[in-house]
């Protein structure tokens, strides 16, 4: 069985955020989010790290993760390219958004031919989260189905004070298995506990603060690729359609269509930990201190990669 590898989401430019958050330094040592991400994984086991980026960035990209990471790991690039789309379809002229996280995971479909983690750059996900989705990758196989996993996250752990976020809101059966998975794309803290819109705030609806969600944090067998590959033609046959400039494929729709086709089964992996992030940059502060505490812990040292 091969060994997982961690393959890491780093294309999006952050337009909330504004500017290139994933690269943004996050302590006194220099550090971004993506190097705890890495020291997590190297620690649970995986070896090597696929960065999915813009091409434009890898010079930048290699400055900033650099020669330390790269003497811990195995380190490759892929990058998600908008013209990189079926013979037959047209990026429309005025289009400058990528196709979203299902076409990002599709890019590193040659440095990729084993079970893989995905996870976004810019999210502190916590060590329990990688330790149980490499044990999960480094023991199931596909059988007669797909056997694919996702870490979740109690909402209540994953907003931010200073505006909305876009999660992945899951259903989960006794077993412990996914049943299904919404896109939510605006979820925010009210003062009378978390809700979302799908109507621009006309009205809400309450989640339960331990509602689980997904932060992208997947475990795949090869097979996701091919699906992706398979199906993408018909996203964009439909989403050139009806939202051409900013239609996105995303990994989570995939997924769920293999759900109601029965074709896979997705294990939800618990994670306690508080999720971190910088989707604003009033987040930032709140992230910087979180850190801080965890190494003042003991949890990592002040150096990651000395």
């Amino acid at each position: 069985m091969k060994k997982p590898v961690l393959v890491i989401m780093a294309a999006g430019m952050g337009s909330r955020y504004g500017g290139l958050k994933q690269i943004d330094k996050i302590d006194v040592a220099g550090h971004i989010i993506m190097d705890f991400s890495i020291f997590d994984a190297k620690r649970a086991g995986f070896e090597k790290v696929v960065f999915i980026i813009k091409r434009e960035n890898l010079e930048l990209f290699k400055e900033v993760i650099g020669d330390a990471v790269a003497a811990q790991m195995e380190v490759a690039f892929a990058f998600q390219d908008i013209n990189n789309i079926p013979e037959g379809f047209d990026v429309p002229a005025e289009r400058v958004k990528p196709w979203g996280t299902a076409h990002a995971v599709l890019s590193c479909i040659d440095e990729v031919d084993g079970p893989f983690a995905v996870i976004n750059a810019d999210d502190y996900y916590g060590v329990e989260a990688f330790k149980v989705i490499y044990d999960f990758l480094s023991t199931h196989e596909d059988d007669d189905k797909y056997r694919y996993a996702m870490v979740g996250y109690e909402v209540g752990k994953t907003v931010t004070d200073n505006g909305y976020v876009s999660r992945g809101v899951c259903e989960v059966n006794a077993d412990q298995e996914l049943i299904s998975v919404t896109e939510r794309t605006r979820i925010e803290k009210k003062e009378d506990g978390i809700a979302f819109t799908e109507d621009d705030g006309a009205t809400w609806e309450y989640l339960d603060s331990k509602t689980p969600v997904s932060m992208n944090m997947w475990g795949f067998t090869n097979s996701i690729l091919k699906e992706i590959k398979e199906r993408f033609p018909a996203f964009l046959e439909e989403g050139l359609k009806t939202n051409p400039l900013k239609c996105e494929c995303y990994l989570p729709a995939v997924v769920s269509e293999l759900l109601a086709e029965n074709k896979a089964t997705v294990t939800v992996l618990r994670s306690q930990d508080q999720w971190h992030g910088v989707t604003y940059k009033e987040d930032k502060p709140v992230v910087v201190k979180a850190i801080q505490d965890l190494k003042d812990s003991g949890l990592y040292p002040e150096y990651l990669w000395k």
